[in-house]
Protein backbone atom coordinates (compact mmCIF):
# COMPACT_ATOMS: atom_id res chain seq x y z
CA UNK A 1 0.00 0.00 0.00
CA UNK A 2 1.50 3.31 -1.10
CA UNK A 3 0.46 5.62 1.77
CA UNK A 4 3.06 8.32 1.23
CA UNK A 5 1.49 11.03 -0.95
CA UNK A 6 1.59 14.58 0.35
CA UNK A 7 -1.21 17.08 -0.17
CA UNK A 8 1.07 20.00 -1.02
CA UNK A 9 2.69 18.12 -3.91
CA UNK A 10 1.20 17.91 -7.44
CA UNK A 11 0.72 14.14 -7.21
CA UNK A 12 -1.43 14.51 -4.10
CA UNK A 13 -3.47 17.32 -5.61
CA UNK A 14 -4.23 15.28 -8.71
CA UNK A 15 -5.54 12.44 -6.54
CA UNK A 16 -7.70 14.89 -4.60
CA UNK A 17 -9.02 16.38 -7.85
CA UNK A 18 -10.03 12.98 -9.26
CA UNK A 19 -11.78 11.80 -6.09
CA UNK A 20 -13.62 15.09 -5.52
CA UNK A 21 -14.92 15.32 -9.08
CA UNK A 22 -15.79 11.62 -9.27
CA UNK A 23 -17.74 11.49 -6.02
CA UNK A 24 -19.30 14.86 -6.84
CA UNK A 25 -20.87 13.44 -10.00
CA UNK A 26 -22.72 10.76 -8.05
CA UNK A 27 -23.77 12.92 -5.11
CA UNK A 28 -25.02 15.85 -7.19
CA UNK A 29 -26.97 13.57 -9.52
CA UNK A 30 -28.91 12.24 -6.55
CA UNK A 31 -30.55 15.64 -6.00
CA UNK A 32 -30.24 17.77 -9.12
CA UNK A 33 -32.57 15.52 -11.12
CA UNK A 34 -35.44 16.70 -8.89
CA UNK A 35 -35.23 20.11 -10.54
CA UNK A 36 -35.69 18.60 -14.00
CA UNK A 37 -38.74 16.48 -13.13
CA UNK A 38 -41.46 18.95 -14.22
CA UNK A 39 -39.85 19.53 -17.63
CA UNK A 40 -39.00 15.89 -18.35
CA UNK A 41 -42.42 14.80 -17.06
CA UNK A 42 -44.13 17.11 -19.55
CA UNK A 43 -41.86 16.15 -22.47
CA UNK A 44 -42.04 12.39 -21.88
CA UNK A 45 -45.68 12.39 -20.73
CA UNK A 46 -44.68 10.78 -17.42
CA UNK A 47 -47.20 10.26 -14.62
CA UNK A 48 -46.59 10.34 -10.89
CA UNK A 49 -45.30 6.77 -10.64
CA UNK A 50 -42.88 7.27 -13.55
CA UNK A 51 -41.45 10.42 -11.96
CA UNK A 52 -41.07 8.59 -8.66
CA UNK A 53 -39.14 5.83 -10.43
CA UNK A 54 -36.96 8.38 -12.19
CA UNK A 55 -35.71 9.33 -8.74
CA UNK A 56 -35.95 5.92 -7.09
CA UNK A 57 -34.38 3.88 -9.88
CA UNK A 58 -31.07 5.57 -9.12
CA UNK A 59 -31.43 5.43 -5.34
CA UNK A 60 -32.54 1.78 -5.32
CA UNK A 61 -29.48 0.39 -7.07
CA UNK A 62 -27.17 2.76 -5.21
CA UNK A 63 -28.54 1.86 -1.76
CA UNK A 64 -28.62 -1.86 -2.57
CA UNK A 65 -25.06 -2.12 -3.87
CA UNK A 66 -23.03 0.53 -2.04
CA UNK A 67 -21.74 -1.88 0.64
CA UNK A 68 -20.81 -4.39 -2.06
CA UNK A 69 -19.05 -1.62 -3.99
CA UNK A 70 -16.79 -0.95 -1.02
CA UNK A 71 -15.96 -4.65 -0.71
CA UNK A 72 -15.10 -4.87 -4.42
CA UNK A 73 -12.68 -1.97 -4.10
CA UNK A 74 -10.94 -3.49 -1.08
CA UNK A 75 -10.48 -6.80 -2.89
CA UNK A 76 -9.83 -5.92 -6.54
CA UNK A 77 -8.27 -2.48 -6.19
CA UNK A 78 -9.83 0.80 -5.19
CA UNK A 79 -8.65 2.72 -8.26
CA UNK A 80 -9.82 -0.04 -10.59
CA UNK A 81 -13.32 -0.15 -9.14
CA UNK A 82 -13.49 3.65 -8.87
CA UNK A 83 -12.57 4.09 -12.55
CA UNK A 84 -14.99 1.34 -13.56
CA UNK A 85 -17.74 3.08 -11.58
CA UNK A 86 -17.04 6.47 -13.17
CA UNK A 87 -17.01 5.00 -16.69
CA UNK A 88 -20.22 3.05 -15.99
CA UNK A 89 -21.82 6.20 -14.59
CA UNK A 90 -20.86 8.17 -17.71
CA UNK A 91 -22.35 5.63 -20.11
CA UNK A 92 -25.55 5.44 -18.07
CA UNK A 93 -25.72 9.26 -18.00
CA UNK A 94 -25.41 9.33 -21.79
CA UNK A 95 -28.28 6.87 -22.04
CA UNK A 96 -30.35 9.05 -19.66
CA UNK A 97 -29.73 12.12 -21.78
CA UNK A 98 -30.70 10.37 -25.00
CA UNK A 99 -33.68 8.45 -23.58
CA UNK A 100 -36.61 8.54 -26.06
CA UNK A 101 -39.19 7.64 -23.42
CA UNK A 102 -39.57 7.47 -19.66
CA UNK A 103 -39.15 3.68 -19.52
CA UNK A 104 -35.67 3.95 -21.04
CA UNK A 105 -34.86 6.82 -18.70
CA UNK A 106 -35.81 4.79 -15.63
CA UNK A 107 -33.70 1.83 -16.77
CA UNK A 108 -30.75 4.15 -17.38
CA UNK A 109 -31.20 5.67 -13.92
CA UNK A 110 -30.94 2.18 -12.40
CA UNK A 111 -27.67 1.70 -14.29
CA UNK A 112 -26.47 5.09 -13.05
CA UNK A 113 -27.01 3.92 -9.49
CA UNK A 114 -24.85 0.86 -10.12
CA UNK A 115 -22.04 3.14 -11.26
CA UNK A 116 -22.56 5.37 -8.23
CA UNK A 117 -22.34 2.35 -5.91
CA UNK A 118 -18.99 1.41 -7.46
CA UNK A 119 -17.39 4.84 -7.35
CA UNK A 120 -18.78 6.38 -4.14
CA UNK A 121 -17.07 4.14 -1.53
CA UNK A 122 -13.80 4.22 -3.42
CA UNK A 123 -13.32 7.99 -3.44
CA UNK A 124 -12.82 8.29 0.32
CA UNK A 125 -11.06 4.92 0.62
CA UNK A 126 -8.45 6.06 -1.92
CA UNK A 127 -7.62 9.14 0.14
CA UNK A 128 -7.30 7.13 3.34
CA UNK A 129 -5.04 4.61 1.60
CA UNK A 130 -2.63 6.76 -0.43
CA UNK A 131 -1.93 9.85 1.68
CA UNK A 132 0.73 9.99 4.35
CA UNK A 133 -0.70 9.81 7.85
CA UNK A 134 0.14 13.43 8.65
CA UNK A 135 -1.76 14.63 5.56
CA UNK A 136 -4.70 12.23 5.66
CA UNK A 137 -7.05 14.41 7.72
CA UNK A 138 -6.15 17.45 5.62
CA UNK A 139 -6.89 15.57 2.40
CA UNK A 140 -10.23 14.32 3.71
CA UNK A 141 -11.08 17.80 4.94
CA UNK A 142 -10.27 19.32 1.54
CA UNK A 143 -12.22 16.57 -0.25
CA UNK A 144 -15.25 17.04 1.96
CA UNK A 145 -15.19 20.83 1.84
CA UNK A 146 -14.95 20.85 -1.94
CA UNK A 147 -17.72 18.25 -2.02
CA UNK A 148 -19.88 20.62 -0.02
CA UNK A 149 -19.22 23.36 -2.56
CA UNK A 150 -20.17 20.95 -5.36
CA UNK A 151 -23.37 20.13 -3.52
CA UNK A 152 -24.20 23.82 -3.37
CA UNK A 153 -23.38 24.49 -7.02
CA UNK A 154 -25.18 21.40 -8.35
CA UNK A 155 -28.81 22.56 -7.97
CA UNK A 156 -27.91 25.99 -9.35
CA UNK A 157 -26.22 24.42 -12.38
CA UNK A 158 -29.11 21.99 -12.88
CA UNK A 159 -31.69 24.75 -12.75
CA UNK A 160 -29.72 26.84 -15.22
CA UNK A 161 -29.31 23.93 -17.66
CA UNK A 162 -33.02 23.10 -17.52
CA UNK A 163 -33.97 26.73 -18.04
CA UNK A 164 -31.61 27.70 -20.87
CA UNK A 165 -31.19 24.35 -22.63
CA UNK A 166 -32.97 21.08 -21.79
CA UNK A 167 -33.43 18.67 -18.92
CA UNK A 168 -31.31 16.23 -20.93
CA UNK A 169 -28.19 18.30 -20.21
CA UNK A 170 -28.52 17.53 -16.50
CA UNK A 171 -27.33 14.05 -17.53
CA UNK A 172 -25.22 14.79 -20.61
CA UNK A 173 -22.91 17.17 -18.74
CA UNK A 174 -21.71 14.19 -16.69
CA UNK A 175 -20.07 12.57 -19.71
CA UNK A 176 -17.14 14.94 -20.38
CA UNK A 177 -16.57 15.39 -16.64
CA UNK A 178 -16.41 11.61 -16.18
CA UNK A 179 -13.94 11.26 -19.06
CA UNK A 180 -11.71 13.80 -17.33
CA UNK A 181 -11.93 11.89 -14.03
CA UNK A 182 -10.99 8.59 -15.71
CA UNK A 183 -7.97 10.11 -17.48
CA UNK A 184 -6.68 11.77 -14.31
CA UNK A 185 -7.28 8.67 -12.18
CA UNK A 186 -5.50 6.33 -14.57
CA UNK A 187 -2.49 8.63 -14.74
CA UNK A 188 -2.20 9.93 -11.19
CA UNK A 189 -4.08 7.74 -8.68
CA UNK A 190 -2.04 4.83 -7.23
CA UNK A 191 -3.68 1.42 -7.01
CA UNK A 192 -4.37 0.12 -3.49
CA UNK A 193 -6.23 -2.83 -2.04
CA UNK A 194 -6.78 -4.45 1.33
CA UNK A 195 -4.67 -7.60 1.48
CA UNK A 196 -6.65 -8.69 4.54
CA UNK A 197 -10.04 -8.37 2.88
CA UNK A 198 -12.18 -11.54 2.80
CA UNK A 199 -11.63 -13.57 -0.35
CA UNK A 200 -15.34 -14.12 -0.83
CA UNK A 201 -17.98 -11.56 -1.76
CA UNK A 202 -21.41 -11.38 -0.18
CA UNK A 203 -23.28 -11.55 -3.49
CA UNK A 204 -26.26 -13.38 -2.00
CA UNK A 205 -26.66 -10.66 0.63
CA UNK A 206 -26.57 -7.95 -2.01
CA UNK A 207 -29.12 -9.83 -4.13
CA UNK A 208 -31.73 -10.42 -1.42
CA UNK A 209 -31.22 -6.89 -0.08
CA UNK A 210 -31.93 -5.46 -3.53
CA UNK A 211 -34.99 -7.71 -3.86
CA UNK A 212 -36.27 -6.50 -0.50
CA UNK A 213 -35.86 -2.80 -1.23
CA UNK A 214 -37.07 -3.20 -4.80
CA UNK A 215 -40.19 -5.11 -3.80
CA UNK A 216 -41.24 -2.54 -1.21
CA UNK A 217 -40.49 0.36 -3.54
CA UNK A 218 -42.47 -1.12 -6.43
CA UNK A 219 -45.41 -2.09 -4.23
CA UNK A 220 -45.82 1.31 -2.61
CA UNK A 221 -45.30 3.16 -5.91
CA UNK A 222 -47.86 1.03 -7.76
CA UNK A 223 -50.42 1.15 -4.94
CA UNK A 224 -52.10 4.48 -5.91
CA UNK A 225 -52.82 3.34 -9.47
CA UNK A 226 -53.64 -0.33 -8.87
CA UNK A 227 -55.03 -0.31 -5.34
CA UNK A 228 -53.74 -1.98 -2.21
CA UNK A 229 -55.55 -5.25 -2.94
CA UNK A 230 -54.11 -5.78 -6.42
CA UNK A 231 -52.07 -9.00 -6.69
CA UNK A 232 -49.05 -7.15 -8.11
CA UNK A 233 -49.04 -4.74 -5.16
CA UNK A 234 -49.58 -7.39 -2.50
CA UNK A 235 -47.13 -9.76 -4.14
CA UNK A 236 -44.29 -7.26 -4.40
CA UNK A 237 -44.84 -5.96 -0.87
CA UNK A 238 -44.69 -9.52 0.47
CA UNK A 239 -41.61 -10.14 -1.68
CA UNK A 240 -40.01 -7.00 -0.27
CA UNK A 241 -40.59 -8.03 3.34
CA UNK A 242 -39.38 -11.56 2.61
CA UNK A 243 -36.28 -10.19 0.88
CA UNK A 244 -35.31 -8.03 3.85
CA UNK A 245 -35.92 -10.95 6.23
CA UNK A 246 -33.76 -13.15 4.01
CA UNK A 247 -31.06 -10.46 4.05
CA UNK A 248 -30.86 -10.67 7.83
CA UNK A 249 -30.60 -14.49 7.69
CA UNK A 250 -27.95 -14.39 4.96
CA UNK A 251 -25.84 -11.85 6.84
CA UNK A 252 -26.15 -13.89 10.04
CA UNK A 253 -24.86 -17.05 8.35
CA UNK A 254 -22.39 -15.62 5.83
CA UNK A 255 -18.68 -16.27 6.55
CA UNK A 256 -17.90 -12.86 5.02
CA UNK A 257 -20.98 -10.63 5.52
CA UNK A 258 -20.95 -7.15 4.08
CA UNK A 259 -23.03 -6.18 7.14
CA UNK A 260 -21.83 -7.91 10.32
CA UNK A 261 -24.95 -7.94 12.50
CA UNK A 262 -22.83 -7.75 15.65
CA UNK A 263 -22.52 -3.98 15.13
CA UNK A 264 -26.17 -3.70 16.15
CA UNK A 265 -25.37 -5.08 19.58
CA UNK A 266 -24.45 -1.49 20.35
CA UNK A 267 -27.57 0.30 21.54
CA UNK A 268 -26.14 3.66 20.50
CA UNK A 269 -25.38 2.42 16.97
CA UNK A 270 -28.86 0.96 16.55
CA UNK A 271 -30.58 4.09 17.89
CA UNK A 272 -28.42 6.35 15.74
CA UNK A 273 -29.32 4.46 12.58
CA UNK A 274 -33.02 4.46 13.48
CA UNK A 275 -32.74 8.21 13.94
CA UNK A 276 -30.91 8.42 10.61
CA UNK A 277 -33.73 6.53 8.92
CA UNK A 278 -36.40 8.87 10.29
CA UNK A 279 -34.47 12.08 9.55
CA UNK A 280 -33.38 11.11 6.05
CA UNK A 281 -36.79 9.76 5.12
CA UNK A 282 -38.11 13.23 5.94
CA UNK A 283 -35.25 14.83 4.01
CA UNK A 284 -35.99 12.64 0.97
CA UNK A 285 -39.56 13.89 0.87
CA UNK A 286 -38.66 17.51 1.51
CA UNK A 287 -35.95 17.87 -1.12
CA UNK A 288 -38.01 16.11 -3.80
CA UNK A 289 -41.42 17.66 -3.21
CA UNK A 290 -40.29 21.18 -2.29
CA UNK A 291 -38.47 21.63 -5.60
CA UNK A 292 -41.51 20.28 -7.44
CA UNK A 293 -43.91 22.46 -5.44
CA UNK A 294 -41.88 25.61 -6.02
CA UNK A 295 -42.03 25.11 -9.79
CA UNK A 296 -45.44 23.52 -10.32
CA UNK A 297 -47.50 25.28 -7.64
CA UNK A 298 -45.64 28.46 -6.75
CA UNK A 299 -44.53 29.21 -10.31
CA UNK A 300 -40.77 29.50 -9.64
CA UNK A 301 -38.43 29.01 -12.58
CA UNK A 302 -36.13 25.94 -12.53
CA UNK A 303 -33.19 28.22 -11.73
CA UNK A 304 -35.00 29.91 -8.83
CA UNK A 305 -36.17 26.56 -7.46
CA UNK A 306 -32.66 25.13 -7.78
CA UNK A 307 -31.11 27.95 -5.78
CA UNK A 308 -33.84 28.13 -3.14
CA UNK A 309 -31.97 25.78 -0.79
CA UNK A 310 -28.54 27.42 -1.13
CA UNK A 311 -28.77 29.16 2.29
CA UNK A 312 -29.25 25.74 3.90
CA UNK A 313 -26.06 24.40 2.34
CA UNK A 314 -24.16 27.52 3.42
CA UNK A 315 -25.39 27.07 6.98
CA UNK A 316 -24.30 23.43 6.95
CA UNK A 317 -20.81 24.40 5.79
CA UNK A 318 -20.48 27.07 8.49
CA UNK A 319 -22.19 25.43 11.46
CA UNK A 320 -21.63 21.67 11.17
CA UNK A 321 -18.10 21.69 12.58
CA UNK A 322 -19.23 23.84 15.52
CA UNK A 323 -22.17 21.54 16.14
CA UNK A 324 -19.82 18.55 16.15
CA UNK A 325 -17.53 20.26 18.66
CA UNK A 326 -20.49 21.12 20.88
CA UNK A 327 -21.71 17.52 20.79
CA UNK A 328 -18.27 16.34 21.88
CA UNK A 329 -18.46 18.61 24.92
CA UNK A 330 -22.05 18.01 26.01
CA UNK A 331 -22.74 14.61 24.46
CA UNK A 332 -24.79 13.71 21.36
CA UNK A 333 -28.21 13.12 22.96
CA UNK A 334 -29.26 16.75 23.36
CA UNK A 335 -28.33 18.00 19.86
CA UNK A 336 -29.68 14.81 18.22
CA UNK A 337 -32.97 15.41 20.05
CA UNK A 338 -33.22 19.16 19.58
CA UNK A 339 -32.03 19.16 15.96
CA UNK A 340 -34.85 17.02 14.51
CA UNK A 341 -37.41 18.97 16.54
CA UNK A 342 -36.15 22.19 14.96
CA UNK A 343 -36.32 20.49 11.56
CA UNK A 344 -39.90 19.44 12.28
CA UNK A 345 -40.83 23.06 13.03
CA UNK A 346 -39.19 24.07 9.75
CA UNK A 347 -41.29 21.56 7.82
CA UNK A 348 -44.47 23.05 9.25
CA UNK A 349 -43.27 26.32 7.73
CA UNK A 350 -42.55 24.55 4.43
CA UNK A 351 -46.14 23.26 4.41
CA UNK A 352 -47.34 26.87 4.08
CA UNK A 353 -45.67 27.35 0.66
CA UNK A 354 -48.48 27.64 -1.86
CA UNK A 355 -49.52 29.27 -5.15
CA UNK A 356 -48.74 32.84 -4.10
CA UNK A 357 -45.53 32.09 -2.21
CA UNK A 358 -42.86 34.74 -1.86
CA UNK A 359 -39.28 33.57 -1.47
CA UNK A 360 -38.37 36.09 1.21
CA UNK A 361 -41.62 35.79 3.14
CA UNK A 362 -42.46 32.09 2.83
CA UNK A 363 -39.48 30.06 1.58
CA UNK A 364 -36.38 31.63 3.12
CA UNK A 365 -37.53 31.48 6.78
CA UNK A 366 -38.34 27.78 6.40
CA UNK A 367 -34.98 27.10 4.71
CA UNK A 368 -33.06 28.90 7.48
CA UNK A 369 -34.82 27.02 10.28
CA UNK A 370 -34.25 23.71 8.50
CA UNK A 371 -30.59 24.59 8.02
CA UNK A 372 -30.25 25.28 11.73
CA UNK A 373 -31.89 21.97 12.63
CA UNK A 374 -29.85 19.88 10.20
CA UNK A 375 -26.64 21.59 11.27
CA UNK A 376 -27.37 20.58 14.85
CA UNK A 377 -28.31 17.02 13.88
CA UNK A 378 -25.97 15.53 11.30
CA UNK A 379 -22.61 16.20 12.95
CA UNK A 380 -23.33 14.33 16.22
CA UNK A 381 -25.35 11.74 14.28
CA UNK A 382 -22.41 10.75 12.08
CA UNK A 383 -19.87 10.92 14.89
CA UNK A 384 -22.06 8.69 17.07
CA UNK A 385 -22.58 6.18 14.26
CA UNK A 386 -18.81 5.88 13.81
CA UNK A 387 -17.90 6.10 17.49
CA UNK A 388 -20.35 3.57 18.91
CA UNK A 389 -18.64 0.49 17.39
CA UNK A 390 -15.14 -0.93 17.59
CA UNK A 391 -12.60 0.83 15.39
CA UNK A 392 -12.23 -2.25 13.16
CA UNK A 393 -15.88 -1.76 12.20
CA UNK A 394 -15.58 1.98 11.47
CA UNK A 395 -15.76 1.42 7.71
CA UNK A 396 -18.76 -0.86 8.09
CA UNK A 397 -20.45 1.66 10.39
CA UNK A 398 -19.94 4.46 7.87
CA UNK A 399 -21.25 2.31 5.02
CA UNK A 400 -24.29 1.17 7.00
CA UNK A 401 -25.17 4.72 8.00
CA UNK A 402 -24.84 5.84 4.38
CA UNK A 403 -26.96 2.93 3.12
CA UNK A 404 -29.64 3.56 5.77
CA UNK A 405 -29.87 7.21 4.76
CA UNK A 406 -30.26 6.34 1.08
CA UNK A 407 -32.78 3.56 1.74
CA UNK A 408 -34.82 5.97 3.86
CA UNK A 409 -34.95 8.50 1.04
CA UNK A 410 -35.84 5.72 -1.42
CA UNK A 411 -38.83 4.52 0.61
CA UNK A 412 -39.95 8.08 1.40
CA UNK A 413 -40.25 8.95 -2.29
CA UNK A 414 -42.24 5.74 -2.82
CA UNK A 415 -44.56 6.07 0.19
CA UNK A 416 -45.17 9.80 0.69
CA UNK A 417 -47.40 10.48 -2.35
CA UNK A 418 -49.48 7.45 -1.36
CA UNK A 419 -49.65 8.44 2.31
CA UNK A 420 -50.52 12.03 1.38
CA UNK A 421 -53.41 10.88 -0.79
CA UNK A 422 -52.37 11.74 -4.33
CA UNK A 423 -54.09 8.62 -5.64
CA UNK A 424 -53.57 8.42 -9.37
CA UNK A 425 -52.91 12.14 -9.70
CA UNK A 426 -49.95 13.89 -11.26
CA UNK A 427 -46.89 15.34 -9.58
CA UNK A 428 -46.81 18.00 -12.32
CA UNK A 429 -50.43 19.12 -11.90
CA UNK A 430 -50.67 22.06 -9.44
CA UNK A 431 -54.20 21.12 -8.35
CA UNK A 432 -53.13 17.58 -7.43
CA UNK A 433 -49.67 18.43 -6.11
CA UNK A 434 -50.51 21.25 -3.70
CA UNK A 435 -52.49 19.21 -1.12
CA UNK A 436 -50.12 16.27 -1.53
CA UNK A 437 -47.17 18.54 -0.79
CA UNK A 438 -48.82 20.06 2.28
CA UNK A 439 -49.80 16.70 3.78
CA UNK A 440 -46.35 15.30 2.97
CA UNK A 441 -44.65 18.10 4.90
CA UNK A 442 -46.83 17.30 7.91
CA UNK A 443 -45.86 13.63 7.65
CA UNK A 444 -42.19 14.57 7.33
CA UNK A 445 -42.49 16.78 10.41
CA UNK A 446 -43.84 13.72 12.25
CA UNK A 447 -40.86 11.67 11.06
CA UNK A 448 -38.51 14.32 12.43
CA UNK A 449 -40.32 14.20 15.78
CA UNK A 450 -40.01 10.40 15.79
CA UNK A 451 -36.27 10.74 15.15
CA UNK A 452 -36.00 13.09 18.12
CA UNK A 453 -37.80 10.62 20.41
CA UNK A 454 -35.58 7.72 19.28
CA UNK A 455 -32.45 9.80 19.88
CA UNK A 456 -33.63 10.88 23.33
CA UNK A 457 -34.38 7.30 24.39
CA UNK A 458 -31.50 5.46 22.74
CA UNK A 459 -28.50 7.77 22.25
CA UNK A 460 -26.15 8.14 25.25
CA UNK A 461 -25.78 11.46 26.97
CA UNK A 462 -22.01 11.15 26.66
CA UNK A 463 -20.07 9.56 23.82
CA UNK A 464 -16.70 7.91 24.00
CA UNK A 465 -13.99 9.51 21.82
CA UNK A 466 -13.17 7.74 18.58
CA UNK A 467 -10.05 8.03 16.47
CA UNK A 468 -11.75 8.78 13.16
CA UNK A 469 -10.82 11.47 10.62
CA UNK A 470 -14.42 12.11 9.65
CA UNK A 471 -16.84 13.89 11.99
CA UNK A 472 -19.75 15.13 9.95
CA UNK A 473 -21.34 14.80 6.57
CA UNK A 474 -23.45 16.90 4.27
CA UNK A 475 -27.17 16.29 4.56
CA UNK A 476 -27.68 16.88 0.86
CA UNK A 477 -24.84 14.89 -0.61
CA UNK A 478 -24.17 12.28 2.11
CA UNK A 479 -20.49 13.12 2.08
CA UNK A 480 -18.18 14.04 4.95
CA UNK A 481 -17.72 17.74 5.57
CA UNK A 482 -15.08 18.32 8.20
CA UNK A 483 -12.02 16.55 9.56
CA UNK A 484 -11.72 15.76 13.24
CA UNK A 485 -9.09 18.44 13.71
CA UNK A 486 -11.20 21.57 13.94
CA UNK A 487 -8.19 23.77 13.14
CA UNK A 488 -8.06 22.49 9.53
Amino acid sequence: MNADLRLHRPAGRWVLFATVLGSGLASIDATVVNIALPRLGAELDAGAAALQWTVNGYTLSLASLILLGGSLGDRYGRRTVFVLGVAWFALASLLCGLAPNVETLIAARVLQGVGGALLTPGSLAILEAVFAREDRAKAIGAWSGLGGVAGAVGPFLGGWLVEVASWRWVFLINVPLAVLVVLVALRHVPETRDDGAPRGLDLSGALVGAIGLGGLTYGFTAWPALGGGHPAVLGTLVLGVAGLAAFVLVERRSPHPMLPLTVFYSRAFTATNLTTFAVYAANGGVFLLTVLNLQVVAGFSPLAAGTAMLPLTAMMLVLSARAGALAERIGPRLPMTAGPLICGAALLLFARIGPDASYLRDVLPAVLVLGLGLSATVAPLTATALGSVERRYAGVASGVNNAVARAAGLLAVAVLPLAAGIGTGSLTDPVALHPTYRYSMWICAGLMAAGAVIAFLGVPSRSRPVDSPVKTHCALADTPLHPADERL
